[in-house]
């Protein structure tokens, strides 16, 4: 039992591990156009990029999939570019209905990305396990819940902005978006390929 929450404690952990944001920025992007009202939405999307990551997990410590790490290092900035620059250009429709799809596909997309970040971790804490299919679970069910706790607080700091602070959604969009693509940047510059 206790090997059970050790597992999940090191999934949510690494989350919510200030020095590794990228992960947070992603799910900031990701949900910053959102209310409560719309938690079936953003449960999917958290979930599906949760099995993305479980996904490229499971194939990564398997060796299936062998991928350039400091090329990962460099998409995972570039799926949170992504999805920032998706929110300035859709922030004129007053709905993301239409492209919704688009949206649920791409963020299982970014999860595979982000799971092969995961996968040098994932491999170095569950080295000396022999089968790796249960802790890979619990680690995934650790990110999911992490990712949970980001999403609330993330929707309840954008109801408070345009509730009390009177900001219009479009406008908390945009600043959000634009500060996180002002983050994005240096991470991108740092971890270049080129």
């Amino acid at each position: 039992m206790s090997e059970f929450w050790l597992y999940i404690k090191l999934g949510f952990s690494h989350v919510l591990d200030w020095n590794a944001y990228d992960h947070i920025l992603f799910l900031v992007v990701l949900t910053v156009g959102y209310t409560f009202d719309n938690w079936k939405r953003i449960l999917a999307l958290v979930t599906l990029f949760t099995l993305g990551h479980t996904i490229s997990l499971f194939l990564a410590v398997y060796h299936v999939v062998s991928v350039n790490s400091k090329l990962i290092e460099f998409l995972i900035p570039v799926t949170i570019l992504i999805t920032a620059i998706f929110n300035l250009l859709s922030t004129k429709s007053s709905s993301k209905n239409g492209k919704i799809g688009v949206l649920y596909g791409t963020t299982l997309f970014f999860g595979l990305i982000h799971g092969l970040g995961f996968s040098s971790y994932f491999k170095a804490i569950s080295s000396n396990v022999s089968s790796k299919i249960v802790p890979l679970i619990e680690f995934a069910l650790g990110i999911e819940l992490a990712q949970i706790v980001v999403v609330v607080v993330v929707v309840l700091i954008s109801f408070i902005v345009q509730t009390f602070f009177r900001f219009s959604k479009r406008d908390w969009i945009l600043i959000v978006s634009s500060i996180v693509i002002g983050m994005v940047i240096p991470m991108l510059m740092a971890n270049k390929i080129w």
